[in-house]
């Protein structure tokens, strides 16, 4: 039943993992376990687990598996949007409330009635949207940006994260009481290197799709080959391994793939893969640049749509070297 809705829901997503989810994991085992059980309640789920372990394909088959599948499933990455934008596509926005707002917008929250809203990355959202979304979950009603009118919601909520969220609450960084709202059932992916068992599984059926998308005649991996990609740390995950198999596909001249090929394919995505905390500052280097660009270079103004004080800002501006005046 799970098993066919993470079918039906990876089919409709090319790229995510394979058309079929097949495990030999006891971890992994007991993880579909739970989600099937909890798919039919109306329950909040948080699903933890690393960056590409498959948050997102998980949620969409809870929801292939729930009484709201025929409605839509509707995700959003909240760290991927700044505060403004963020807010607005969450609750939507009327004709006029900013700059730019030439016509209403409903907002994703709407946009998925009667569905699910995936809510991913969840532990990045600003504090100010977190009063905001709790607000929403609590009254069943949001409120549109620029609107004085409340509109009635019917949506379930499906959120991931990367993150510790208990440590975050420490911090003062995520709210308490929002967790256990959200949090009413945690289930934890594992990683690839932690079902090691999987990885033969997936990457012949990652080679089966890439070979017959591709038209490639290649069947298999040799044995060193699959050796090679067992006993692998994927730090990047189920997502690293897609790529991975898909190099190895582009470039074999033969039906087997050869060692070599695996070890060139995961030195590429070794280097290129950056660690959290490069891929954040490269993220929070891209933003404040976007924005200094966007405000002209007044950086009281970035730093009120970036929800920053200007002490902070200018932190920011010196951490990632970047002048005002070169924007203006």
């Amino acid at each position: 039943m799970l098993q066919k809705a993470l079918s039906q829901s990876q089919a409709a997503q090319p790229g995510d993992w394979a058309k079929d989810i097949i495990t030999r994991s006891p971890e992994m085992l007991n993880v579909l376990d739970q989600a099937y059980r909890i798919a039919q309640r109306e329950v909040s789920v948080l699903i933890s687990g690393a960056s590409g372990t498959g948050k997102e394909l998980l949620a969409n088959a809870i929801h292939k598996a729930s009484k709201r599948s025929d409605k839509p499933f509707v995700a959003i990455n909240c760290g991927a949007l700044p505060e403004n934008l963020l807010e607005s596509e969450l609750f939507g926005h009327a004709k006029g409330a900013f700059t730019g707002a030439v016509a209403a917008h409903p907002g994703l929250f709407r946009e998925a009635d009667g569905g699910t809203l995936f809510l991913d990355e969840i532990g990045d959202m600003p504090m100010t949207l977190q009063v905001k979304l709790l607000r929403a979950l609590q009254e069943r009603q949001i409120r549109p940006v620029g609107s004085s009118k409340h509109v009635d919601i019917d949506v379930r909520i499906i959120s991931a994260t990367h993150k510790d969220l208990h440590k975050e609450m420490e911090e003062g960084t995520f709210r308490e009481d929002l967790y256990y709202r959200l949090n009413v059932v945690n289930l934890k992916l594992p990683s690839l290197k932690a079902r090691s068992e999987d990885i033969p599984l997936l990457a012949r059926s990652l080679l089966q799709q890439s070979a017959q998308r591709h038209g490639v005649n290649v069947s298999q991996f040799s044995d060193d080959a699959m050796q090679q990609l067992v006993t692998s740390s994927w730090p990047g995950n189920v997502r690293q391994l897609v790529n991975v198999v898909e190099q190895c596909v582009a470039l074999t001249q033969t039906p087997v793939i050869p060692l070599h090929l695996v070890e060139q394919a995961l030195s590429a995505t070794k280097q290129s893969w950056p660690t959290l905390t490069e891929a954040r500052d490269a993220f929070e280097q891209q933003y404040l640049h976007k924005l200094l660009k966007m405000t002209d270079g007044n950086v009281t103004r970035a730093a009120e749509l970036a929800g920053r004080n200007r002490t902070d800002m200018h932190k920011l501006m010196k951490k990632h070297e970047l002048d005002a005046q070169d924007f203006r």
